[in-house]
């Protein structure tokens, strides 16, 4: 689940992207191959491709996965995905953004509208939730990168426009157009990120409760579990005191 807040903290530390390995292969593969089929398969001329590489690279995808996806791009008879964005409203009007990448618009659209309905949720129309978000560049750091200060100051110079740092580490924010020249300024000032990625960043948060956080957490893993879905983006954040109980 893209976006910096506590409970995305808490998650990670319990290891659940480790539980959706395979599945996280597949789709930073996908991502890959289809960024280096819309533009040059060289991630040194393809700002898109350099920054899939790069989050493949961050999740310990081999490197003759990457290529192999890379090679998929050159091929006459590659899949065509489409990319499709989804809004909708989870338990309690938790507001949803899903990002897909799909040869098959109709068994994905089936598929989402159908996890929404069976998580006491509802999908949108293009456009319905996207409001209460930003499309923002976050390039992540760990603690170690350096003092809050240090980093705010090197964010500033590479063109960033907001850092948020606590004990587990920084988070850059940047246009969506400057990503990729971003995180490169950032590189020779902090060396290597731990990701760099487009992300909707939600505009404000909601703390939720512990019946809604158990629904809505039922409803983005069975999100997540889907291999069409790329991303998933909430606004809703986990209290301590709820996330302990989680």
């Amino acid at each position: 689940m893209a976006g910096h807040s506590k409970w995305a903290n808490i998650q990670h530390r319990k290891g659940k992207q480790d539980k959706l390995r395979s599945k996280m292969f597949s789709k930073l593969a996908k991502e890959i191959t289809v960024a280096a089929k819309m533009g040059d398969p060289d991630p040194d001329k393809n700002p898109r491709l350099r920054l899939a590489v790069k989050a493949a690279k961050a999740a310990s995808v081999p490197k003759d996965v990457i290529d192999r996806a890379i090679r998929k791009s050159q091929v006459g008879d590659a899949e065509d995905y489409t990319e499709i964005r989804y809004e909708g409203y989870g338990p309690n009007g938790i507001a949803i953004i899903v990002e897909t990448m799909t040869d098959n618009l109709n068994r994905t659209a089936s598929n989402v509208r159908s996890y929404f309905t069976k998580h006491g949720g509802n999908l949108g129309t293009t456009g319905s939730v996207s409001f209460m978000f930003d499309r923002v560049g976050e390039i992540i750091y760990p603690a170690a990168a350096g003092d809050a200060d240090t980093v705010m100051m090197a964010a500033l110079e590479a063109g960033a426009d907001d850092v948020e740092s606590d004990g587990d580490g920084h988070w850059i924010y940047c246009a969506d157009t400057a990503l990729a020249e971003v995180s490169e300024a950032l590189e020779t000032a902090l060396g290597e990120s731990t990701e760099s990625r487009l992300i909707w960043k939600p505009q404000t948060r909601t703390d939720v409760d512990l019946e809604t956080a158990t629904r809505l957490m039922k409803l983005i893993d069975t999100l997540e579990e889907d291999d069409d879905v790329q991303t998933v983006t909430a606004n809703f954040d986990v209290p301590e005191d709820v996330a302990a109980k989680l």
